[in-house]
């Protein structure tokens, strides 16, 4: 048996852009996408917590250190500037493998999105 697991979370971080006529996909500052274990193109879930909406999308890097976290495309009509999200990607595992899985969790600076 598989089951789908948390594989890595970016907790409440601060949407800092809407680029609607964008291709798709969401923007992440990189230094928070190798703290979460993401990698380009990456499905993630994201959730916001201001609205309630709940979407999905592929990461792309952005630069670091800056605490990107922009919408793109589509996604930019689901969140404002402002915006409280949590960001969540998901692996799926044998069940014995899931027991032990250790996801990456970040808490980045909750006013910069940057690292702690």
């Amino acid at each position: 048996m598989q089951i789908h697991v948390v594989k890595s979370k970016i907790h409440r971080v601060k949407c800092t852009g809407a680029e609607l006529n964008y291709i798709g996909s969401i923007t992440i500052d990189e230094d928070l996408m190798e703290a979460a274990n993401i990698i380009q193109g990456e499905k993630v879930q994201i959730v916001n917590n201001d609205n309630g909406e709940r979407l999905e999308t592929y990461c792309i890097p952005g630069p670091r250190n800056t605490g990107e976290i922009t919408l793109n495309g589509a996604a930019a009509r689901k969140v404002a500037v402002g915006d409280t999200l949590i960001l969540i990607t998901y692996a799926i595992l044998d069940f014995e493998e899931a027991k032990g899985f250790k996801p990456a969790l970040v808490f980045p600076d909750e006013a910069t999105n940057l690292l702690k």
